[in-house]
């Protein structure tokens, strides 16, 4: 998988630029969210500007890195979904579980 991470303000935002997640390199995503978390970042926002399709795998994998850091008080966020990329989340209930926000700028402008 191809990633961007960068830091913007007290943020991780990590950009996944594959079109698609699924079962193919799912893990590896999980690898990579789990390095970051272990590394201190406690704030991570995860674009989903390119991804065109995400199936149970990728959802999973995601699911995994909020779980891994709700478990150290931080926050899992989510930006840029595709509306064919959002309605799995729907469908599945994800809305639910994560933060999800329209772009980074949403993100920044929230905060306390």
């Amino acid at each position: 998988m191809n990633f961007n991470l960068e830091k913007i303000n007290n943020f991780s935002v990590l950009t996944i630029q594959n079109e698609r997640i699924d079962a193919h390199n799912s893990a590896e995503l999980k690898e990579y969210l789990l390095e970051i978390i272990e590394s201190g970042e406690n704030q991570l926002i995860v674009q989903l500007k390119q991804v065109r399709f995400i199936d149970s795998s990728g959802l999973g994998a995601l699911l995994f890195g909020h779980k891994q850091l709700a478990a150290k008080s931080g926050r899992f966020m989510l930006a840029n979904i595709q509306p064919q990329v959002l309605s799995m989340f729907e469908l599945t209930r994800l809305t639910r579980v994560f933060e999800i926000y329209a772009d980074i700028n949403e993100v920044l402008s929230n905060q306390p």
